[in-house]
């Protein structure tokens, strides 16, 4: 007798999501990416495992951020030396890394453990409109959601049967 207990490899496989960040707000994209990076959209979601999928973002360089943001945001880190903490603005991060601002904005939503840099390294992220990862693609957000569970609607004809019922 044959039969797996748990969910199979195939409800852990991997699916490639890609983004088009042009004109879109940093928070709201970052935050989508984070779920798909977690795998929340998933039925077999599980906190302790790591069965989110793949997420490519294109046109980084054209991400925008509400308010005055763009002219106060800083970000900062420390070189460990003496006195080598480091401020680049908002607006010099764009113009050298524009990937960067879109990996630091998902990583700071994703939780703090020990997965944290394995869902990171599935996040590709390019600046113009090129993606060599193109022939992997499976789903695009069009509208910038993230894709939901497949429901079968009435108007596919499942529940054609039900509709034809005389009482």
């Amino acid at each position: 007798m044959s039969q797996s207990v748990g969910n199979t490899a195939l409800a852990y496989a991997r699916v490639w999501h890609t983004v088009d960040a042009n004109g879109r707000t940093l928070g709201k994209l970052a935050q989508r990416i984070a779920l798909v990076l977690m795998g929340k959209h998933k039925p077999i979601y599980d906190a302790g495992v790591d069965c989110g999928d793949y997420v490519t973002v294109t046109n980084a360089r054209s991400v925008v951020v509400s308010g005055r943001k763009s002219e106060q945001k800083m970000y900062r880190h420390h070189t460990m030396w003496p006195g080598g903490l480091k401020e680049i603005s908002y607006d010099t991060m764009m113009e050298k890394k524009p990937d960067e601002i879109i990996r630091k904005a998902v990583s700071g939503m994703l939780p703090k453990n020990k997965l944290r840099d394995r869902r990171l390294a599935r996040l590709h992220i390019f600046s113009d409109e090129k993606n060599p990862f193109e022939g992997n693609v499976l789903r695009r957000w069009e509208d910038g959601q993230t894709p939901g569970p497949q429901i079968a609607s009435p108007s596919l004809g499942f529940y054609k049967h039900l509709q034809t019922r005389t009482r």
